[in-house]
């Protein structure tokens, strides 16, 4: 396993066997509070990441034992004058982004309190794995803000837009069995077991065809929200963008042999 620190606040971690990469949220002192600089190594470790073709899957993952990310610093955010808050605010929106926009499938691994920003995070990943200490919730309103961090678009794409106004306007926090009940999270898994299964689920992801993985991330996040006959547009252009490569041609010979696929990644 490699390692490679993004600023003080992030590490990737890549996983010898597996094509796995794990994004560690590293800032154990503040529970993770997302702070400029670390907004700014989020944003970068997804670059490196997205550009990464050895990578088939990434999970996200805290370093802090009790908590997965507490959301904003608003420590910073107190010392803020406006034009600090305006000069920040592409720096927030890009680790979101960064995150939301990685061109392979996401896991995060959700322990302690995911809170805020940190659960955005969370909800930019493709699927959420939690254990039963897990505490979600998009709080901002209780603050004077809303969710930025793309919260109120992806939170109703999960649960339905009256769940999530709900949960949005009443700011409250949902503990570990109500989330997995009403889809905030998508595994419950036993206290401590959330990094272990979320890199299990992660590796299971990554046996798959890395063409394949990425043109199906593509047509499922495009194709969102449109109507049918133009997401099947979008996802027939995701099969064109396969139907002729090496690991097309590599999966059904591999098939036909009986043998495990060894995928060219193109």
């Amino acid at each position: 396993m490699s390692e490679e620190r993004f600023g003080e606040f992030v590490l990737v971690r890549r996983h010898e066997r597996g094509h796995v990469a794990e994004l560690v949220l590293d800032r154990p002192k503040a529970m993770n509070a997302v702070s400029t600089e670390m907004a700014r190594s989020i944003a970068g470790a997804c670059a490196a990441l997205g550009e990464d073709r050895d990578v088939r899957a990434v999970v996200l993952t805290s370093s802090h034992e009790r908590a997965f990310c507490v959301g904003a610093d608003l420590k910073e955010r107190n010392s803020f004058s406006d034009a600090d808050l305006v000069r920040q605010r592409p720096v927030a929106r890009g680790a979101y982004t960064g995150v939301l926009e990685l061109p392979v499938p996401t896991v995060a691994a959700v322990h302690g309190f995911a809170l805020g920003g940190g659960f955005e995070l969370a909800l930019s990943c493709d699927v959420i794995v939690a254990d039963r200490t897990a505490v979600v919730g998009l709080p901002e309103v209780s603050v004077g803000v809303i969710p930025g961090g793309g919260g109120t678009q992806l939170l109703p794409r999960r649960v339905g837009a009256a769940r999530a106004a709900e949960l949005i306007f009443t700011a409250r926090r949902v503990e570990a069995a109500e989330a997995r009940g009403i889809g905030l999270v998508d595994q419950l898994v036993e206290e401590g077991r959330d990094r272990e299964e979320a890199l299990a689920l992660a590796s299971r992801i990554a046996a798959n065809s890395p063409v394949g993985l990425r043109a199906a991330k593509r047509a499922l996040r495009l194709g969102h929200g449109l109507d049918l006959p133009a997401g099947l547009e979008v996802e027939d252009a995701a099969w064109r963008s396969v139907a002729f490569s090496g690991d097309r041609a590599e999966g059904v010979a591999a098939f036909n042999e009986k043998r495990s696929p060894r995928w060219p990644g193109e």
